[in-house]
């Protein structure tokens, strides 16, 4: 009878086993580039069309006052996949993955490879990291696009130079031929599989990133001239000097005088409703198959973009249009969940990791900053009791919450924003003594250690005036 009780005992492990993976909930990570407020759940732009995300963030729970941890690619995603704010991994820029000192990324582990080290079968397409090679250990299984030719009506659009970021025009291909479509064609394919483990897909849409192009037809949703944003002619006359030297005020010049903003910001749109389209063909999938009750869906860009506010564009500064970003979670396993769920609060990316670890039973690792959102998920009414922090170069910080900015540079300049009466941040209070508690208490929020630079594997480019290259050294500012 021995044996026969092993025996027994290995199959009821096993069929436990089988069970647990089978409650499990799934992962669909959706990782978007360059996307601000302009958006109808966010309301950044009033004539924005996004109805797949409207859908989702009325269903779930939204972060209307969401922020990433760096204004750029690189170090946002960074951030956010490993646990680690930019102030303490030292990659403040833009790297080359491989180019980075040999062992460096071992005390950390990227969330994909946490998810596949506990049990999870882990798909992905498009951009998740920034310049890092698809490796086995992190992945399950990664898609890899096929190239195919893209058509462009430049009659129609705008292009500078030869810098094939610079075009702005609609695309006349089919559909299929575009990197997004085909990335989203991954996940709807990964949806519809029969799952013997937990997954957690993630699909990266890469628009709107430049070049903003998209087809045609997301072109004609909008009128031409599109409403512009809200600008201040003389908005940089209080900004201190090191928040002047991120402007780039060279594309914001050229785009003037080639009168070319309505159709860069159009095109802008257009891409947004591109990606939203693709982003609700991976929604319809989930919804349609068999994994549409217990799967977690989370939805955020990596950083987030200015069109013209502030006489900046691009990502790369520390204000509201480049640090605010579209950030969703939907748990389907909530049956009676309330639609309309908003937390107003100051909130940062770099919670993502902790929030996704709870929400499946799972423990992060020690290392991984922020904290969980399970508590604003059940009850977004429960106060967040730490600002967002962002990091634009090393000494370079932003601090938000639900009512104010406080940005300090490398120098010690200051700005100081009330969100309250001066949504714009148009008037800047940091020398206004009525508010010195407020920017004292800001201030007590910032990181009072940075560890330096990682150097190795940097794109030289990406580097912003900081402690690490201070104004009055030749800088590549406005050259990217």
């Amino acid at each position: 009878m021995k044996p026969f009780s092993v025996l027994s005992f290995s199959v009821l492990l096993l069929a436990g086993a089988c069970v647990q993976a089978e409650t499990k909930p799934n992962i669909l990570f959706i990782a978007i580039d360059d996307m601000n407020d302009w958006t109808g759940f966010l309301g950044g732009h009033p004539q924005a069309q996004t109805p797949n995300m409207d859908k989702l963030a009325k269903k779930g729970v939204n972060f209307t006052n969401a922020h990433c941890s760096a204004p750029g690619c690189s170090p946002s995603r960074n951030s956010l996949l490993y646990g680690v704010e930019p102030f303490k991994s030292g990659l403040y820029a833009f790297y080359d993955q491989a180019g980075l000192p040999k062992d460096f990324l071992k005390p950390y582990t990227a969330m994909t490879e946490f998810f596949k080290g506990n049990g999870y079968n882990t798909y992905g397409s498009g951009k998740i990291h920034h310049r890092r090679e698809e490796t086995e250990v992190e992945w399950t299984e990664f898609f890899k696009n096929e190239k195919m030719p893209i058509q462009f009506d430049e009659e129609t659009g705008y292009r500078q130079g030869k810098d094939w970021k610079m075009n702005f025009s609609p695309t006349l291909s089919p559909l299929e031929n575009h990197v997004d479509y085909q990335n989203a064609s991954f996940g709807v394919d990964v949806l519809s599989r029969k799952h013997d483990k937990p997954f957690f897909l993630a699909v990266g849409i890469i628009k709107p990133h430049l070049p903003f192009n998209a087809p045609k037809p997301f072109f004609d949703l909008y009128p031409d001239p599109v409403d512009p944003p809200r600008i201040k002619a003389d908005d940089a006359s209080d900004i201190p000097a090191v928040g002047r030297a991120m402007v780039k005020i060279g594309d914001y010049n050229r785009f003037n005088e080639d009168n070319a903003w309505d159709k860069v910001r159009r095109a802008y749109l257009a891409c947004i409703s591109w990606a939203d389209f693709n982003i609700g063909r991976l929604l319809d999938a989930l919804e349609a198959g068999p994994y549409a009750d217990n799967t977690i869906i989370v939805l955020w860009s990596d950083h987030g973009y200015a069109l013209g506010e502030k006489n900046h564009f691009r990502k790369f500064a520390l204000w509201e249009e480049t640090t605010r970003v579209p950030f969703i979670i939907l748990d389907t396993r909530e049956k009676k969940a309330i639609e309309g769920r908003t937390v107003i609060d100051g909130v940062s990316l770099i919670n993502v990791y902790r929030t996704l670890a709870e929400l499946t039973g799972l423990e992060a690792p020690d290392y991984v900053d922020g904290f969980s959102l399970v508590p604003q998920l059940k009850d977004p009414s429960t106060p967040i009791t730490e600002p967002a922090i962002c990091t634009w170069g090393r000494g370079n910080y932003t601090v938000r919450n639900r009512d104010w900015r406080y940005i300090r540079y490398y120098d010690g300049s200051e700005e100081l924003y009330s969100h309250v009466k001066d949504p714009d941040e148009w008037t800047n209070q940091a020398d206004n003594p009525e508010f010195a508690e407020i920017k004292k208490r800001l201030a007590a929020q910032l990181p009072k250690k940075e560890v330096p630079l990682v150097k190795d594997g940097i794109e030289g480019w990406s580097l912003p005036v900081s402690a690490d290259k201070p104004l009055g050294k030749k800088t590549k500012n406005n050259q990217k």
